[in-house]
């Protein structure tokens, strides 16, 4: 109760700085020309962001040269060496120190191995899975098949739960439930050509959030990044939306 009446000297302005994080995404315009825009889904606003890989770079910032994480969208974009930043997501589970809970591949090097997964949170519903970009093709696989192939991807980061695995939804999904959140994830075009990125604006459950990667953009596995802490810096449409210190990160850039 003491912290809660430390709040009220503050300024109407402060609040709103301190409070912030809870509002929305920004919504993009619909006369928007660039990777993002908006879509609506069963009443659920979603930003929607297209990255074909002959014109845009992607690559997961997860660790500093020192080994520390970057957490701000400033350190990520500071760490791409001048090139033109066009996104930003939040891409996959981290610990308290932000440091990724499971596999991790930036820059071709292996900073964290993939895991299972054996605990009581999203990571570890089975099936968990990775996305990865390998000889310039993004995929999205559960984790157990990519454990049983012979990958050295260039960018690789581990997340859980699938949303959707070969076309069908996490079998543990709950049409209608009311555990919803604001939440983000991935999938790939089928050629693997594409990154398609998405974030909810609205709280969704896991059933809808599937269901718009599965019947709105054609994806056939697709896998969840995280949820209340989803994230976007999207400089083209005004957006510098980050609810909290953040683990790894997707920074989309454009080629050189």
């Amino acid at each position: 109760m003491a912290r809660l009446q430390s709040f009220w000297p503050l300024s109407l302005a402060a609040l709103g700085g301190l409070f912030g994080w809870l509002q929305p995404a920004p919504a993009i315009p619909a006369d928007h020309q660039g990777p993002c825009r908006t879509e609506t889904a069963a009443g659920v606003e979603y930003i929607v962001c297209e990255v074909p890989l002959d014109r845009y770079a992607v690559m997961l910032r997860a660790e500093d040269a020192a080994g520390q994480p970057y957490e701000t969208f400033a350190k990520a974009a500071a760490s791409v060496g001048g090139r033109r930043v066009r996104l930003i997501m939040n891409a996959g589970m981290y610990h308290e120190d932000r440091r990724a809970v499971g596999l991790a591949v930036q820059d071709g090097r292996v900073l964290k191995d993939a895991v299972r997964g054996t605990g009581s949170g999203n990571f570890s519903m089975q099936p968990n899975g990775v996305f990865f970009i390998e000889d310039g093709k993004a995929q999205v696989r559960d984790t157990g098949r990519y454990l049983a192939g012979d990958h050295t991807p260039e960018l690789a980061t581990q997340s859980g739960p699938m949303l959707l695995i070969d076309g069908r939804l996490h079998p543990r999904f709950i049409d209608g439930s009311d555990s919803r959140y604001v939440r983000n994830g991935v999938c790939a075009g089928e050629d693997g050509r594409t990154v398609r990125l998405v974030l909810s604006r609205q709280p969704v459950n896991f059933w809808d959030f599937a269901t718009f990667f599965r019947d709105r953009l054609g994806c056939r596995d697709a896998l969840f990044f995280d949820g209340k802490v989803s994230s976007l810096y999207y400089p083209d449409a005004g957006i510098d939306h980050r609810r909290d210190r953040l683990g790894p990160m997707l920074v989309v850039v454009d080629r050189d």
